[in-house]
């Protein structure tokens, strides 16, 4: 065989013509010309026997070079073609199929996630406690004296473990500011979101699950002036328009003085609407002074140290973005509405 007989494994000539192929017959009989029983390439392959020992291997490693090239090109244009060709038939591979949907958070995890990001900003740390507690550090360290009606099981899930009504599920992630405040000294900047667990019937408002987040600030100094503000703050910054907070009198075991605070409407900017109930205000959690007694007992000394805490349920802020009601609605895992956030 002539060593210029490699000439003939054209390469650039067999990509033109398997590009210019516009049918599957034409792909095919291209590919018998090029890579077939009766084309060049086999031609060549044969005669490789008749060359000179030190010819076979360049000649042979063209050949097949040539060939994965061609075959490869032959493949990628039959690719192309198949869905020209299937159009209009009863299996149209154009239209795709329904595909999968990507997955994205729960819109209370998205509430989460957002609101610790917020307090991070403002140079807080996301603090986290086991849901099954004991009674110290979910009733007594936070001043709920014996006997308390929030101790009683009609508000409480008691967990069957150790001596009876001791251990429970956590009514509240205010445990948490417990450990945080027996493991760490102050200054102490913290928020605990979690979920949370009381007896309660499922209403339009109500969930026996449940999630809250809750702040807690101890250091020299801290005022009441310092709890309004951080409540202005969060929730402005959560809504994205500048909001003001209303504190008005209540009562906690574990704070004091205590306040409920609302803001103002988020669909009227106070104005008064429907879902204010032409108030201009939206109540959204509790909070106030860390009582002193809470502080001894958990070794922070009064005297020097003072702080702020305050909680309301997660779900909240969402069903006030958003118009979504019942609460229930969040835990019915319909695709329906898990979708649109």
């Amino acid at each position: 065989m002539p060593a210029d007989a490699l000439a003939e494994l054209d390469l650039d000539a067999a990509r033109a013509a398997v590009g210019a192929a516009g049918t599957l017959d034409e792909l095919e009989d291209l590919r018998k010309r090029l890579v077939g029983k009766q084309s060049v390439a086999a031609r060549v392959k044969q005669s490789i026997k008749d060359l000179p020992a030190d010819r076979k291997p360049v000649v042979g490693k063209a050949v097949s070079e040539y060939t994965a090239a061609v075959t490869t090109l032959l493949d990628e244009r039959h690719a192309d073609l198949v869905p020209v060709e299937a159009t209009g038939t009863a299996l149209d591979l154009t239209l795709g199929g329904h595909g999968r949907m990507r997955g994205h958070l729960h819109l209370v995890t998205q509430c989460r996630r957002e609101l610790e990001d917020v307090f991070v900003s403002l140079g807080y740390r996301v603090e986290e406690g086991p849901e099954v507690e004991d009674d110290w550090h979910n009733f007594e360290a936070l001043n709920f004296p014996p006997g308390h009606p929030a101790r009683a099981m009609q508000d409480t899930l008691y967990v069957n473990l150790g001596e009876p009504e001791q251990v429970l599920l956590r009514t509240h992630t205010s445990p948490v500011q417990v450990r945080v405040m027996e493991t760490q000294k102050p200054p102490i900047y913290s928020v605990m979101p979690g979920r949370t667990y009381r007896n309660e019937t499922l209403d339009a408002r109500h969930s026996p699950v449940f999630h809250q987040i809750e702040g807690l600030a101890v250091d020299r100094g801290i005022t009441f002036g310092d709890l309004a503000g951080t409540l202005e703050a969060f929730t402005s910054a959560y809504f994205g328009k500048q909001l003001q907070s209303r504190l008005i009198p209540s009562f906690f075991p574990f704070t004091e003085p205590s306040a409920e605070f609302s803001i103002t409407c988020v669909f009227c900017d106070g104005a008064g609407c429907r879902v204010c109930s032409k108030t201009g205000w939206i109540e959204l959690g509790g909070c106030g002074m860390v009582d002193p007694n809470v502080f001894r007992k958990v070794g922070i000394d009064p005297e020097e140290y003072s702080g702020f805490a305050f909680g309301f349920g997660l779900e909240r802020m969402p069903m006030l973005r958003y118009g979504v009601e019942p609460i229930k609605t969040f835990f019915d895992n319909d695709i329906r509405f898990l979708t649109q956030y």
